[in-house]
């Protein structure tokens, strides 16, 4: 059973996700919350696998509760795209994935199991918006983690496929290794590296693959 912290302070909206995550198989909605503190007090009491959390709340914003949240659970941000520092600062935070308000049910409890099974999502929409981002960069050396160091050469591998962005699923086909292996892997390079998600680890891997850190 996935079970899942819905944050949003309108209620209308928080009520409509409720309905539609309470009735998907094998996920539970097991805490509603108005504000971002009382998101990141209840998702510490009650360790959901997934918090739904919109950007704009009061009290405290859905990015710094994501922030408060990196290894308590699994954030996906559902909210409205208008401010790219948004999407930008959720996926700084940690997020482990980002959609928009218009997604359709289905999709929405699709996303909710893939972050729970450890995978990160992006919507189309803001996926186009950071290769854009990236594209619009100056060519400029990144600074390399000391961390990447540490990564053995299966690690190198694993981390050079998340950031082409593929799934533990897709990594653990083409690196011939069992999908739980992959997972193992994918943990460790976020610690080695720390960082909270594997979102983070797929950019780091996008800006460094310059450097040779690919292990191609």
């Amino acid at each position: 059973m996935i079970r899942v912290l819905v944050a949003d302070d309108q209620a209308a909206v928080r009520a409509g996700l409720v309905l539609i995550l309470g009735a998907a198989p094998g996920v539970e909605v097991v805490a509603e919350a108005a504000d971002g503190e009382r998101a990141v007090a209840l998702a510490r009491e009650l360790r959901p696998d997934v918090v739904l959390m919109d950007v704009r709340m009061p009290r405290l914003d859905g990015v710094s509760a994501t922030r408060e949240l990196a290894g308590v659970a699994d954030v996906l941000v559902l909210t409205t795209f208008d401010v790219d520092e948004y999407v930008f600062g959720a996926l700084r935070a940690g997020a482990a994935g980002f959609l928009l308000k218009d997604v359709d049910a289905d999709r929405l409890v699709e996303a909710v199991r893939t972050v729970a099974a450890g995978e990160g999502v992006i919507a189309p929409q803001v996926t186009r918006r950071l290769i854009s981002e990236f594209a619009a960069r100056p060519a400029a050396v990144p600074a390399v983690p000391d961390g990447l160091a540490e990564l053995t050469p299966r690690e190198r591998e694993v981390f050079a496929c998340l950031g082409e962005g593929l799934s533990n699923v897709q990594i653990a086909h083409r690196l011939d290794m069992a999908e739980t292996t992959t997972k193992t892997h994918v943990s460790r390079i976020l610690a080695k590296l720390g960082l909270r998600s594997r979102v983070q680890a797929a950019i780091l891997a996008q800006e460094t693959a310059g450097g040779g850190w690919g292990g191609r």
